[in-house]
């Protein structure tokens, strides 16, 4: 894709904190690429309206194919940002769950999330610049009860996010982990989580959320836990043992616990 704007590739991009990560690129000056394994014909108008250009791949990103799909529409092209935002979650006890879709997701959130950052973060390396947002979340803090996949993949993440961004300290790359809790997004509805406390209590807002993170990312800063109650969760899971943390999760992720607060 040549442009001869600044280049942002956002994953996850259809809808919630990938869309608006999307909007925050667009209306400061950059062009993108986007991919999501969902349409993004809305997207791509929003980005447009702000004066934008945009090509949009659907892509399957927990797949080494839907990776090269991505790589493929980039086309060669500088890449000055890329928003490593594609994950997925699902709820229920591990045991009970399918084993096929626990793989994906490990492979979304984990494996092809570091195939993207590893070509493209290679390049970026290569040339000297370029900034890294990964979205991780605060879920990494705390054993996920009922969600034990999810916030294991995303521990990986967060603590990924800060070693490459140590690797990288003195080649001009920044890496940043934008690191938000419960947001207003589709996530719950595909994780199967509605029936839960924390399926079904107010959340934050997805703008918000990313307005916060791309700011963080354009001030290179290495990490950003979105909202002040999510700064005093992360705050108290660093002290508090993982027993009680667990237990704590049942409480908000345990199926039927929307029926119960």
């Amino acid at each position: 894709m040549e442009t001869s704007r600044p280049l942002a590739v956002v994953t996850g991009a259809s809808s919630g904190i990938g869309l608006e990560l999307a909007l925050q690129c667009a209306s400061n000056g950059f062009d993108l690429v986007i991919a999501s394994d969902r349409s993004q014909a809305e997207a791509e108008r929003e980005i447009r309206a702000r004066g934008a250009r945009v090509r949009s791949i659907i892509a399957d990103l927990g797949t080494e194919e839907g990776v090269e799909q991505l790589v493929g529409a980039i086309g060669g092209a500088r890449v000055d940002a890329l928003l490593a935002n594609a994950g997925q979650g699902l709820g229920k006890a591990f045991l009970d769950q399918d084993f096929e879709a626990l793989r994906h997701i490990v492979d979304t959130n984990i494996t092809g999330t570091l195939a993207l950052i590893h070509r493209i973060g290679r390049t970026m390396r290569d040339q000297g610049a370029g900034r890294i947002l990964i979205t991780g979340s605060i879920a990494g803090f705390m054993p996920g009860t009922f969600q034990a996949v999810y916030n294991g993949t995303k521990a990986f993440i967060d603590s990924f996010s800060w070693a490459l961004r140590n690797e990288l300290k003195d080649t001009g790359v920044t890496v940043t982990c934008l690191m938000p809790g419960a947001t207003d997004t589709e996530f719950f509805q595909r994780a199967d989580m509605l029936d839960t406390k924390v399926g079904s209590e107010k959340k934050a807002d997805p703008a918000e959320v990313a307005r916060i993170g791309f700011k963080a990312m354009m001030d290179g800063e290495g990490d950003v836990v979105a909202g002040f109650k999510n700064k005093l969760m992360a705050a108290a899971a660093h002290v508090t043992p993982a027993s009680v943390l667990a237990e704590q999760h049942r409480k908000m992720a345990e199926p039927g616990t929307s029926e119960r607060h």
